[in-house]
This record gives structure tokens, sequence and C-alpha cells, in this order.
């Protein structure tokens, strides 16, 4: 705890709930920041460290890239709130991102990715007439009451009642049914316990909240057919994978097109920009289309948010940028790196990832969905991301909590940090932490 950091502290305590305006923030040291520039965040004290949280995952070029900087100056110039009508930035923004996204062909703005996740669920409740969603075991999908449920559930409440929160109606957790990732079976058997009444299935494609699990061959294409078998919408939320892992978010890497579509976190590269995409069909029920489910929102496609998207997608679809193939080998770089330093300590453990994303679970056997993550030793997950704190690296210290490339990242970033992981890694097993996994496999 440093000084300045401290007494910061104290103050926020004092005017904001716990001193944190999100609960997650609030995990180890009282962090209080600085500045942050390309790969680096800066303490009050002085203190710099490579930066892999990357605020969830929203910073894809970096912080305080100066072409979204400036663009989003240039905007606030010209045009701030005015609530009515359009503008030229929030038409450009939705081409951009009707051209990227596979299963787009009419688009929102938001704020937020809780926002368009529930404008997701209620367009789908009311295009089918139907009041039961799927969700996934470790899937997170923002704050909204009808999906707060089921993400990083002890043995005890995995895939069983588990609020994320206290206040919500009973009756609308309970039209949330919970199914296992990479588990077709388990979608089944609840079609068939609530034959017509299912709206919606919605998943992470790659649920990162729990880290990376990757869908196995077959599971996205078996979730389309049975939803269109179903007559049932079937949600991609790429409010995490839209845009780190392809222009066109992941569904473009699978070739699986969902009917619905969430996106945000990095597509203003940090600014508050998100959306939600669709079929032109689908997107009709909204009442600016003279449908009847709400869209409402003063902030939705204001000038700022929206020449920040412009501005992010512009550099990812730049040839001569090329951030996809940079950051893809930078997390190879990493992932490998991380294979390598767990094998030479003994370690038994699962490097996971994809493209940007990189993630070291510590346990035996395979990772295929949230039933092997129960094996997970979440003490020595937290620890090894506290350490690598310690050591210059940030790394979020919380158990199952993915990591983060952006473009500002090199290979000395990347170097430097399998560096301080190797000595992490190997004190740990040195201090006999990773005993008690040896020979476990579930």
């Amino acid at each position: 705890m440093t000084s300045r950091a401290h007494t910061l502290a104290e103050a926020a305590e004092r005017i904001v709930p716990g001193g944190v305006n999100s609960a997650t923030r609030k995990i180890g040291a009282p962090w209080a920041w600085k500045s942050a520039h390309g790969a680096t965040i800066t303490d009050l004290d002085g203190k710099s460290y490579t930066d892999y949280h990357a605020a969830f995952g929203a910073i894809l070029l970096g912080h305080v890239d100066e072409r979204v900087n400036d663009a989003v100056i240039r905007a606030v110039q010209d045009l701030d709130l005015v609530g009515l009508g359009t503008t030229e930035l929030e038409v450009e923004a939705a081409q951009l991102v009707i051209d990227a996204i596979p299963s787009a062909e009419v688009v929102i703005s938001t704020m937020t990715g809780s926002e368009a996740v529930f404008q997701a669920i209620r367009l789908a409740r009311s295009a089918t007439e139907r009041p039961y969603i799927v969700k996934f075991q470790g899937c997170f999908h923002g704050s909204y009451d009808a999906i707060a449920r089921n993400v990083i559930s002890t043995p005890d409440k995995a895939w069983g009642d588990d609020s994320n929160s206290s206040g919500i109606l009973p009756d609308a957790l309970a039209h949330t049914l919970i199914a296992e990732f990479n588990d077709l079976a388990s979608v089944e058997e609840l079609f068939a316990r609530h034959p017509g009444e299912i709206a919606a299935v919605i998943l992470e494609p790659v649920p990162h909240n729990v880290g990376a699990l990757l869908p196995d061959p077959g599971f996205l294409e078996g979730l389309r057919a049975m939803t269109t078998r179903e007559g049932c919408v079937l949600i991609f939320d790429e409010v995490i994978t839209g845009f780190r892992h392809a222009l066109g978010g992941y569904q473009e890497l699978a070739g699986v097109t969902p009917d619905l579509t969430t996106f945000g976190k990095s597509m203003g590269n940090g600014y508050p920009v998100s959306g939600l995409a669709g079929s032109a069909e689908l997107m009709g029920n909204f009442t600016p289309s003279g449908g009847s489910v709400m869209l409402a929102g003063t902030f939705n496609g204001n000038s700022m948010s929206m020449a920040a998207a412009v501005a992010t997608i512009g550099v990812l679809k730049d040839p001569a940028v090329d951030f996809y193939g940079h950051v893809r080998g930078l997390g190879d770089r990493m992932r490998g790196g991380l294979r390598r330093i767990t094998a030479d300590h003994g370690i038994p453990a699962v490097v996971s990832g994809v493209g940007s994303v990189f993630v070291t679970y510590f346990l035996e056997g395979e990772v295929h969905g949230y039933r092997d993550l129960l094996r997970n030793d979440d003490d020595a997950y937290a620890m090894f991301h506290r350490r690598m704190i310690d050591k210059g690296s940030f790394m979020y210290p919380m158990s199952l909590k993915r990591n983060s490339i952006s473009l500002a990242h090199t290979e000395t970033d990347i170097d430097r940090t399998l560096e301080q992981a190797d000595d992490v890694l190997g004190g740990m097993a040195r201090e006999g932490m990773f005993a008690a996994l040896q020979g476990r496999v579930g």
C-alpha cells in the first residue's frame, strides 16, 4: 500500500461505496492511478507496470492512443450532445460494424455491454413471444437482472441457484436456464424440459470471464442448428471477443453466424461505446422502426463514442498496422513461453487463450467447460498474478481472470514478462504450492 494511494483510498471510502465505483476495482492494494500510456500504467507513487489487465480487455490499441483521442477531440469541438435525429458519425460507425460483423444487417448503439445484452434479451422475447433464456455456467453478460447469475460459482452452486446480486426478483432469475459450455446435451435437455418456451440461447463464444474456454469443434455449429430447429434466437455476446480476435468477432473465425450479436468493450479503445447487431427482420422490432421493443438512451450514438469507434476500427482495418498479426504473434509468444516455463518447473498447468488473450490454469487434465475449472487451484492462480504485479507486470489478481495484449505491447515486453513469470513460478514451485495438484485428474 503506497502512501499516496492510501490517502486517496481513505478519501474515496468516505464518499464512494468502498472507495470504488465498481466492485471489481477493489482487490488487493488500493490501486490509484496517475497515468496510462501505450502498454504502461503508472500509479500515484510513480511505479510503472506493463498492463495486461487492459481495463478488462477494453484497450486494444494501447492507452491514450493519439489516433483515437484526436478523433474524439475533433468531434466534440463541433458537436456535443443534441439528442435528436442522427449524425454522420453515427451512420459511419454503423456501416463499419455492418461491414465487419457477419450477423449485422442493422445496428443500434448503446453505452455499455450490459445495455446491449438487455436489449438483445428483450428483443428475443418479443420476437418469439417466449419467456425463457438459456445461458452457460461461467459466462458473464453484464448486470441485467435476467442474466445476472452463475458466473464464477462455487461447486455447490454451479448450474444451480447462484445470483450475482441481492435485490433481483426471483422470477427474473427463474426464467434463465443454465447449461454447460461445450455440452450440447445439456442444452438439448433444457429444450426438452421447456418445449416451445425458450426465446434465446446466449453465450460468449469464448467464455473469457472465466479465462479462455475454447469451443470444441462442432459446439457452436450444434447450437446454431439447434436454435434454428427450435425457432429461437441465437445470441453471441461478443462484448469481449468482438473486434479483439477478428474484425468480425469470433463468429468470423468460427464461421458460425448468430441471429444477434452484442459488441463493445474494445471497439472504442476504452471510450464508452457498445451495441447490438442483427438481421433487419429482428431489429425491425425496435420502436423507431414501428415495433414494440423500446429503444431509448440519450447518450446512444453520442459524438465522442462514435468518433472513438470509427477511429479504432479504422486502425484495426489498416493493413499497414497489421493489428491482428501483431497481437496474435505476441499472444503465441506468451502462451508458448508460459507452457515451457510450467513444464520446466514441473507445474501442472493448462495455458489457454486465443489471439491476444492468455491465461494459465493450474490443474491437471484438459479444459473444456466449467466442470473442468472446478479443479483449478484458485489460490495459486491469484498468487501468481499478485506476484507478477510485484514484478511489474499487471495481471488482475483474481482467479480465472484473463490477460490481454494490445497493439502497444512489444516482443521486449513479452520476453521481460516471461522472465518474471519464470522467476515467480519457479519460486512458487520450490515453496510446494503445486504439490497437491500432482496426479489430480478430474
